[in-house]
């Protein structure tokens, strides 16, 4: 018995965050394989469950201030938090720029590096259902995501490598070189909440 309350609450925010950031990132890959007219109900979708997800990262931070004892170390909280958060902000940020951009018919590299965040997002709610469940779970998921974000680099250069081919048009060249570096930026973020969680789940393993 504890003398004194260790709040699980937190345990149930980072799941809610990353639950939001796995829908966010399937409804990414969808907008970017749907015509211009249908993004943007897609768009403001993903405006609803960034903005959702920082009323769940506020309340965590709010916790924190309040939260005698924590279930984790109150770094690794932060950090978590910080980094759930990137990964869901990037997936907005993608979104609003491809609608802004008015960018047409999508690469396939766009949409593949799109469906290599979406599995990364759901290796990283794997891994923090684990924390809580299963931390035999932890580990396994978060070499997945480091292994997503490798292939994703791959793709990266591959198809930022063809948007120079032939004669592009500039300007084209310019708006999907911007979403090509920011999907895979996305990887990297994921890549970095994975660590987290890796090193939360060793340290109390």
């Amino acid at each position: 018995m504890r003398l004194l309350p260790r709040d699980e609450r937190f345990f149930d925010l980072f799941i809610a965050v990353a639950e939001r950031t796995v829908e966010a990132a399937g409804l990414l890959t969808e907008m970017l394989q749907a015509d211009e007219n249908h993004r943007g109900r897609l768009v403001d979708s993903i405006k609803r469950l960034e903005h959702e997800a920082d009323q769940l990262t506020h309340e965590v931070v709010t916790r924190l201030d309040r939260s005698f004892i924590t279930p984790l170390d109150r770094e690794d909280i932060h950090a978590l938090a910080s980094g759930l958060d990137d990964v869901m902000d990037l997936i907005d940020g993608l979104a609003r720029r491809a609608k802004i951009f008015h960018v047409g018919e999508a690469p396939t590299g766009a949409i593949l590096l799109a469906e290599v965040v979406k599995q990364a997002s759901e290796q990283i709610l794997i891994a923090v259902k684990g924390l809580h469940t299963n931390k035999n779970g932890v580990l396994p998921a978060c070499v997945i995501v480091k292994r997503l974000e490798e292939e994703g680099d791959s793709l990266y250069h591959e198809w930022l490598a063809k948007l120079f081919d032939g004669s592009p048009d500039p300007m084209m060249v310019i708006k999907w070189k911007e979403i090509y570096d920011n999907l895979e930026k996305t990887l990297d973020c994921a890549e970095d909440a994975a660590n987290v969680l890796e090193s939360i789940s060793i340290k109390h393993g």
